[in-house]
Protein backbone atom coordinates (compact mmCIF):
# COMPACT_ATOMS: atom_id res chain seq x y z
CA UNK A 1 0.00 0.00 0.00
CA UNK A 2 1.01 3.50 -0.55
CA UNK A 3 0.23 6.10 1.84
CA UNK A 4 2.38 8.95 0.63
CA UNK A 5 0.35 12.08 1.63
CA UNK A 6 -1.24 13.43 -1.73
CA UNK A 7 -0.48 17.19 -2.42
CA UNK A 8 -1.43 17.91 -5.49
CA UNK A 9 -4.35 17.71 -7.92
CA UNK A 10 -5.02 17.06 -11.28
CA UNK A 11 -8.33 18.78 -12.73
CA UNK A 12 -9.92 17.90 -16.58
CA UNK A 13 -11.41 21.32 -17.96
CA UNK A 14 -10.91 20.40 -22.02
CA UNK A 15 -14.42 19.60 -22.95
CA UNK A 16 -16.70 21.77 -25.16
CA UNK A 17 -19.72 21.35 -22.94
CA UNK A 18 -21.94 21.47 -25.55
CA UNK A 19 -25.06 19.93 -23.50
CA UNK A 20 -24.75 23.36 -21.95
CA UNK A 21 -24.37 25.30 -25.50
CA UNK A 22 -21.02 26.88 -23.74
CA UNK A 23 -19.97 28.04 -27.60
CA UNK A 24 -23.06 30.66 -27.34
CA UNK A 25 -21.65 31.70 -23.67
CA UNK A 26 -18.68 31.25 -21.47
CA UNK A 27 -16.90 28.43 -21.38
CA UNK A 28 -18.00 25.50 -19.23
CA UNK A 29 -15.53 25.69 -16.42
CA UNK A 30 -15.94 29.12 -15.96
CA UNK A 31 -19.60 28.80 -15.85
CA UNK A 32 -21.27 30.86 -12.85
CA UNK A 33 -23.00 28.25 -10.03
CA UNK A 34 -24.17 31.27 -7.64
CA UNK A 35 -21.66 33.81 -8.34
CA UNK A 36 -18.52 32.13 -8.68
CA UNK A 37 -17.12 29.52 -11.42
CA UNK A 38 -17.18 25.69 -11.46
CA UNK A 39 -13.34 25.42 -12.00
CA UNK A 40 -13.19 28.10 -9.01
CA UNK A 41 -15.41 25.94 -6.64
CA UNK A 42 -12.70 22.95 -7.57
CA UNK A 43 -9.73 24.81 -6.86
CA UNK A 44 -11.56 26.48 -3.76
CA UNK A 45 -12.10 22.60 -1.95
CA UNK A 46 -9.17 21.27 -2.88
CA UNK A 47 -6.94 24.48 -0.96
CA UNK A 48 -9.15 24.26 1.90
CA UNK A 49 -8.29 20.48 1.61
CA UNK A 50 -4.33 21.50 2.23
CA UNK A 51 -3.73 20.87 -1.65
CA UNK A 52 -0.59 23.01 -2.55
CA UNK A 53 -0.93 22.62 -6.23
CA UNK A 54 -2.88 21.74 -9.21
CA UNK A 55 -2.15 21.35 -12.67
CA UNK A 56 -5.38 22.20 -15.05
CA UNK A 57 -6.09 20.16 -18.24
CA UNK A 58 -7.31 22.71 -21.03
CA UNK A 59 -8.72 21.93 -24.50
CA UNK A 60 -11.96 24.11 -26.03
CA UNK A 61 -11.44 27.40 -25.72
CA UNK A 62 -8.11 26.87 -23.76
CA UNK A 63 -7.33 30.66 -23.25
CA UNK A 64 -10.34 32.14 -22.19
CA UNK A 65 -10.76 29.19 -19.76
CA UNK A 66 -7.19 29.77 -18.45
CA UNK A 67 -7.42 33.40 -18.28
CA UNK A 68 -10.35 32.98 -16.13
CA UNK A 69 -8.34 31.48 -13.95
CA UNK A 70 -5.49 33.10 -13.41
CA UNK A 71 -7.35 36.46 -12.76
CA UNK A 72 -8.92 35.05 -9.84
CA UNK A 73 -5.81 35.06 -8.36
CA UNK A 74 -5.93 31.97 -6.45
CA UNK A 75 -4.08 31.11 -3.29
CA UNK A 76 -3.47 27.63 -4.90
CA UNK A 77 -0.37 26.99 -7.03
CA UNK A 78 -1.67 26.47 -10.79
CA UNK A 79 -0.16 25.03 -14.04
CA UNK A 80 -1.62 24.17 -16.85
CA UNK A 81 -1.41 21.77 -19.46
CA UNK A 82 -3.61 21.61 -23.13
CA UNK A 83 -5.10 18.89 -24.40
CA UNK A 84 -5.15 19.45 -28.13
CA UNK A 85 -7.41 16.40 -29.04
CA UNK A 86 -10.42 17.83 -26.85
CA UNK A 87 -13.05 16.29 -28.88
CA UNK A 88 -11.76 12.97 -27.92
CA UNK A 89 -12.08 10.77 -25.01
CA UNK A 90 -11.30 12.23 -21.70
CA UNK A 91 -8.31 9.49 -20.90
CA UNK A 92 -6.41 11.66 -23.39
CA UNK A 93 -6.99 14.47 -20.91
CA UNK A 94 -5.55 13.39 -18.49
CA UNK A 95 -2.40 11.69 -20.52
CA UNK A 96 -2.27 15.84 -20.81
CA UNK A 97 -1.08 16.19 -17.57
CA UNK A 98 1.52 13.99 -17.58
CA UNK A 99 4.58 15.45 -17.59
CA UNK A 100 4.08 18.53 -15.02
CA UNK A 101 2.72 15.34 -12.54
CA UNK A 102 6.50 13.95 -12.81
CA UNK A 103 5.91 10.75 -11.50
CA UNK A 104 3.90 11.80 -7.99
CA UNK A 105 0.80 10.56 -6.48
CA UNK A 106 -2.21 13.03 -7.03
CA UNK A 107 -5.79 13.47 -6.86
CA UNK A 108 -7.74 13.93 -9.97
CA UNK A 109 -11.15 15.77 -10.52
CA UNK A 110 -13.32 16.55 -13.35
CA UNK A 111 -13.65 20.74 -13.50
CA UNK A 112 -17.72 20.32 -13.68
CA UNK A 113 -18.00 18.11 -10.75
CA UNK A 114 -18.90 20.20 -7.18
CA UNK A 115 -18.59 18.14 -3.95
CA UNK A 116 -18.40 18.50 -0.22
CA UNK A 117 -14.83 18.86 0.76
CA UNK A 118 -15.52 15.59 3.18
CA UNK A 119 -14.82 13.99 -0.62
CA UNK A 120 -11.56 14.76 -0.65
CA UNK A 121 -11.02 14.15 3.39
CA UNK A 122 -12.33 10.13 2.30
CA UNK A 123 -10.13 10.03 -0.44
CA UNK A 124 -7.39 11.66 1.51
CA UNK A 125 -8.00 8.85 4.48
CA UNK A 126 -8.03 6.24 1.97
CA UNK A 127 -5.60 3.23 1.39
CA UNK A 128 -3.86 4.03 -2.11
CA UNK A 129 -2.84 0.32 -3.56
CA UNK A 130 0.83 0.12 -5.24
CA UNK A 131 0.61 1.20 -8.76
CA UNK A 132 -3.10 2.00 -8.56
CA UNK A 133 -5.67 4.09 -7.99
CA UNK A 134 -8.84 4.88 -5.37
CA UNK A 135 -12.22 5.95 -6.69
CA UNK A 136 -14.40 7.81 -4.27
CA UNK A 137 -18.47 6.56 -5.48
CA UNK A 138 -21.67 7.11 -4.24
CA UNK A 139 -23.91 4.12 -3.44
CA UNK A 140 -26.51 6.18 -2.60
CA UNK A 141 -28.35 4.89 -6.19
CA UNK A 142 -32.15 6.28 -5.09
CA UNK A 143 -31.19 9.65 -4.55
CA UNK A 144 -28.59 10.04 -7.55
CA UNK A 145 -29.58 13.11 -10.40
CA UNK A 146 -29.75 12.08 -14.04
CA UNK A 147 -28.31 8.77 -13.23
CA UNK A 148 -28.87 7.58 -17.04
CA UNK A 149 -25.72 9.92 -17.36
CA UNK A 150 -23.49 8.55 -14.64
CA UNK A 151 -20.49 6.51 -15.35
CA UNK A 152 -21.82 3.19 -13.29
CA UNK A 153 -19.08 0.69 -11.07
CA UNK A 154 -19.66 -2.87 -10.35
CA UNK A 155 -17.60 -3.47 -7.03
CA UNK A 156 -16.86 -6.46 -4.81
CA UNK A 157 -15.86 -5.05 -1.48
CA UNK A 158 -13.85 -2.46 -1.97
CA UNK A 159 -12.80 -4.23 -5.47
CA UNK A 160 -13.76 -2.25 -8.72
CA UNK A 161 -15.32 -4.88 -10.77
CA UNK A 162 -16.22 -3.19 -13.68
CA UNK A 163 -16.70 0.63 -14.72
CA UNK A 164 -18.83 2.66 -17.74
CA UNK A 165 -22.08 4.38 -18.51
CA UNK A 166 -23.56 1.52 -20.12
CA UNK A 167 -23.73 -0.85 -17.44
CA UNK A 168 -26.71 -2.74 -16.64
CA UNK A 169 -25.35 -3.96 -13.24
CA UNK A 170 -23.80 -2.02 -10.89
CA UNK A 171 -24.17 -1.06 -7.11
CA UNK A 172 -22.62 2.17 -6.97
CA UNK A 173 -21.89 5.68 -9.27
CA UNK A 174 -18.53 7.16 -9.96
CA UNK A 175 -18.47 11.08 -8.34
CA UNK A 176 -15.74 11.72 -10.80
CA UNK A 177 -12.56 12.23 -7.60
CA UNK A 178 -10.13 9.77 -7.94
CA UNK A 179 -6.75 9.26 -5.75
CA UNK A 180 -3.91 7.89 -8.10
CA UNK A 181 -0.35 6.64 -8.75
CA UNK A 182 1.30 7.47 -11.71
CA UNK A 183 0.21 4.01 -13.22
CA UNK A 184 -3.03 4.79 -14.63
CA UNK A 185 -0.87 6.91 -17.09
CA UNK A 186 0.67 4.01 -18.69
CA UNK A 187 -2.65 1.77 -18.41
CA UNK A 188 -4.24 4.57 -20.92
CA UNK A 189 -1.36 4.71 -22.98
CA UNK A 190 -1.61 1.04 -23.05
CA UNK A 191 -5.51 1.04 -23.69
CA UNK A 192 -4.97 3.87 -26.34
CA UNK A 193 -1.86 2.47 -28.33
CA UNK A 194 -4.92 -0.98 -29.05
CA UNK A 195 -6.96 1.63 -31.00
CA UNK A 196 -6.10 3.01 -34.77
CA UNK A 197 -7.36 6.57 -33.69
CA UNK A 198 -5.06 6.67 -30.28
CA UNK A 199 -8.42 7.63 -28.27
CA UNK A 200 -9.30 6.51 -24.88
CA UNK A 201 -11.51 6.78 -22.07
CA UNK A 202 -9.94 7.69 -18.54
CA UNK A 203 -12.78 3.77 -17.86
CA UNK A 204 -10.56 2.07 -20.53
CA UNK A 205 -7.76 3.15 -17.98
CA UNK A 206 -9.32 2.43 -15.05
CA UNK A 207 -10.73 -0.68 -16.15
CA UNK A 208 -7.40 -2.13 -17.46
CA UNK A 209 -6.55 -1.09 -13.49
CA UNK A 210 -8.98 -4.02 -12.44
CA UNK A 211 -7.10 -6.97 -13.92
CA UNK A 212 -4.76 -6.62 -11.41
CA UNK A 213 -6.75 -5.54 -8.59
CA UNK A 214 -5.27 -2.16 -8.73
CA UNK A 215 -8.18 0.06 -9.02
CA UNK A 216 -10.38 0.06 -5.62
CA UNK A 217 -13.23 2.29 -4.54
CA UNK A 218 -14.08 4.57 -1.04
CA UNK A 219 -17.70 5.17 -0.32
CA UNK A 220 -18.88 8.59 0.34
CA UNK A 221 -21.41 8.01 2.54
CA UNK A 222 -23.59 10.72 3.23
CA UNK A 223 -21.38 13.18 1.24
CA UNK A 224 -22.68 15.08 -1.72
CA UNK A 225 -22.07 15.74 -5.10
CA UNK A 226 -22.84 16.88 -8.57
CA UNK A 227 -21.87 17.08 -11.92
CA UNK A 228 -22.83 19.44 -13.68
CA UNK A 229 -23.49 19.07 -17.71
CA UNK A 230 -26.74 20.39 -18.47
CA UNK A 231 -29.27 23.21 -17.63
CA UNK A 232 -30.87 20.77 -15.53
CA UNK A 233 -28.11 19.20 -13.83
CA UNK A 234 -27.08 23.69 -12.70
CA UNK A 235 -30.73 24.00 -11.00
CA UNK A 236 -30.24 20.97 -9.45
CA UNK A 237 -26.72 21.64 -7.84
CA UNK A 238 -27.99 25.19 -6.86
CA UNK A 239 -30.65 23.80 -4.89
CA UNK A 240 -28.54 21.41 -3.35
CA UNK A 241 -25.31 23.05 -2.39
CA UNK A 242 -26.66 26.85 -2.18
CA UNK A 243 -25.52 27.18 1.31
CA UNK A 244 -22.60 25.51 1.01
CA UNK A 245 -21.54 27.14 -1.58
CA UNK A 246 -23.22 30.72 -1.41
CA UNK A 247 -20.55 33.70 -1.39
Amino acid sequence: MNNEKIKLVVIIAAGTGSRLKSDNGVPKPLLSLNGRSLILRVLDKFYEAGIKEAIIVTGYRSDEVQNGIISDNHPLQTKFAVNERYTMSNGLSVLAAKDLVNGRNFFLSMADHIFESSLISTLANAHLPENGLVLAVDRKLDEIYDEDDATKVLTNGDLIIDIHKELKKFNAVDTGLFACTPALFTKIEEAASKRTDGDCTLSDGVTAMTRNKQAIVCDIGSGKWQDVDTPGAVTHAEQQFFNDFKK
